[in-house]
């Protein structure tokens, strides 16, 4: 028998390596992938769409939010992997009653570091996760971040406008970039107007491609209230997917700076 502790210090009990995986977060199903675990991972997300050929054949149990569980208590798993901030609480605290449920807390690099070690040794793939958390740590060691710290808003949603606070995953990958969080003494998502961003004089403005899909038309419509703010578009999975995609997140950050003319 073995025991481990998850990210809330939380023990698991588990017999025997697991060979009955449900994921409920799609940045961990993808890690679950690079590990290597295709003929374990029973079930996983409709949100769950990478790798796509998972996407397309592997058991959909629900959203993050709106799990089926009838669902996965007919799939018997020997261990569920969920997060905090992703998964409900109450649905979390309902599959922990009859599974194994081993949940992260991810909110800056070095969470997501020890996030990978440790469901590497979980899932019997220590090897294969410490060369994918080393990888991750010398890409962002060799980023560059930003010259001087521009005055920066991450928008995730519209209408209304969301941005990140100081206490998000995003918030310390912008940090990393050197990036300033104009709403970094803000908590979690709050909703912000041009208003506001006009008068925090925002000098760079992240539009982000989910939750909510930004286009070039949203560019337009804010340009005309922030004309002089650098206006992009930016990739939302390689500032918020804290699993084996941030393997790409440093080379992506780079190729942004170079686009923001003050400090390229």
């Amino acid at each position: 028998m073995s025991f481990f502790t998850d990210q809330l210090g939380r023990t698991i009990e588990l017999g025997h390596p697991p060979k009955r995986i449900i994921s409920l977060v799609p940045s961990q199903t993808e890690l679950l992938a690079d590990l290597d675990l295709e003929q374990e991972v029973i079930g996983i997300t409709k949100f769950c769409v990478h790798p796509g050929d998972w996407y397309r054949t592997k058991r959909r149990i629900g959203g993050t939010k709106q799990l089926d569980l009838a669902l996965i208590r007919s799939l018997q798993p020997d261990l569920i992997i969920a997060n905090k901030e992703e998964n409900v609480k109450e649905q979390v605290e309902a599959l922990a009653a009859d599974f194994p449920v081993w949940v992260s807390d991810v909110n800056n690099l070095d969470d997501a570091i020890r996030m990978i070690d440790e469901l590497g040794i979980v899932t019997g793939r220590q090897k294969e996760a410490k060369e994918i958390s080393s990888r991750i740590s010398e890409g962002f060691d060799s980023l560059e971040s930003a010259a001087s710290p521009l005055r920066t808003a991450y928008l995730i949603w519209r209408d209304p406008y969301m941005t990140v606070g100081g206490d998000t995953f995003i918030n310390h990958l912008l940090s990393r970039c050197g990036l300033q969080n104009i709403f970094a003494g803000e908590l979690r998502y709050p909703a912000v107007t041009v208003e506001e961003l006009h008068a925090r004089t925002c000098e760079l403005l992240l539009l982000s491609s989910e939750p909510y899909p930004f286009k070039q038309k949203h560019i337009d419509e804010l340009k005309a209230f922030l004309p002089n703010a650098t206006i992009l578009l930016v990739d939302g999975e390689l500032f918020s997917w804290y699993g084996s995609r941030l393997l790409h997140s440093p080379l992506y950050f780079q190729q942004l700076l170079e686009q923001i003319p003050s400090i390229s």
